[in-house]
């Protein structure tokens, strides 16, 4: 017998011995399903709550990205800004060295006396205080030229150690990226993937369940008497931020879009403030933490609406309980309810 049948009856043998020694109850456990058993179908509500889901843990990554993107930008203006100072700082090194150098060659050329030394010897009166107030002023410009360098020395010093600092964050900066894109990549081509095996009918079913959801959540919203003392007119700046927003609806949704043709969420808020003269952070995670907060009840037009427990989503507040945003890939910039989220705040610009 080969060892492809010895080890078959092996296996044969442990299998009779486990039957055997089983006890009686356990005969009457389910059955587990076989490999090939397909999972149960989930419903079409459950497929609407994991592409939400996804596509909110996209919106997180593109914040993250978004932000790290900002402080590359900031970092790479302060490198070049300190690399300008470093070239100014040469020259002036280059110069100054030049000047202790010619002072140098004098004194050299003088016997060791500067010339105003040499007239401190002579018998004439007058050219003695001459050649004493000669001799302060050159010792003073010697010290002046000496302590000019040192101070430069110091200061291309400085400008060297920050530049390089700036450029480790810069580095770090890129790698923040290169995760937070990955991150984003993959939950939006798990989210297509899932709304790409639905058929045509179901995918406008899901754009309906989606409408409802939002509704259902509006209806709450206003329900609750949130919208009883928000009547406030916007600020100057704030028609314009209004203004510029509303005039984006219909343009597409794209990931670290800041317009003219495409925006993220952040993207729209941040360039209609800035479009308004008023420039402010470039992430709904930013906005939430480094502008000023306000009360639901005091929100005026132009206000914007951070949604969600991380902040990963944003809308401009327009009046009559609604907002302007980009939602979401593949999805326009549109008007919706302003309760049609979870609401975490709201921010305002211009206070």
């Amino acid at each position: 017998m080969n060892r492809r049948h010895c080890a078959s009856a092996a296996i044969t043998l442990v299998c009779a011995l486990s039957v055997l020694i089983t006890p009686v109850q356990a005969l009457a456990a389910p059955t587990p399903p076989s490999a090939g058993a397909k999972a149960p179908k989930k419903t079409l509500e459950e497929v609407r709550e994991e592409i939400d889901a996804l596509y909110r843990k996209a919106g997180a990554a593109t914040d993250a990205y978004n932000l790290a993107e900002e402080r590359a930008d900031k970092q790479s203006t302060e490198i070049v800004k300190l690399a300008r100072a470093i070239v100014v700082g040469q020259a002036k090194i280059t110069e100054l060295k030049a000047q202790a150098g010619a002072q140098a060659r004098e004194q050299y050329r003088t016997g060791g006396l500067p010339p105003g030394a040499q007239l401190m010897l002579s018998d004439d009166p007058q050219l003695f205080l001459d050649g004493v107030s000669r001799a302060r002023e050159g010792q003073q410009a010697a010290q002046g030229v000496l302590g000019e360098l040192t101070r430069t020395q110091q200061d291309l010093e400085t400008y060297t150690k920050d530049a390089s600092i700036n450029w480790k964050k810069l580095e770090a900066g890129r790698v923040k990226q290169a995760k937070a894109k990955k991150r984003i990549d993959a939950q939006i081509a798990a989210a297509k993937k899932l709304e790409s095996r639905l058929k045509k009918e179901e995918r406008a079913r899901l754009l309906k369940l989606e409408e409802e959801a939002a509704y259902q959540q509006q209806t709450a919203w206003l329900s609750s008497g949130a919208l009883k003392d928000i009547n406030r007119e916007a600020s100057a700046a704030g028609k314009r931020a209004v203004a510029f927003a509303t005039a984006q609806i219909g343009k597409p949704y794209v990931w670290g879009a800041e317009g003219p043709g495409s925006y993220d969420c952040s993207g729209l808020t941040s360039q209609a403030w800035a479009a308004a003269g008023q420039p402010i952070p470039r992430t709904s995670q930013e906005q939430w933490r480094l502008l000023p907060r306000i009360a639901i009840k005091d929100m005026r037009p132009g206000d914007l609406i951070i949604y969600h427990s991380d902040a990963s989503h944003v809308g401009m507040y327009v009046g009559d309980g609604a907002i302007v945003h980009a939602p979401r890939p593949g999805r326009n910039v549109t008007l919706a309810g302003a309760g049609s989220m979870q609401i975490l705040g709201v921010v305002r610009p211009d206070k």
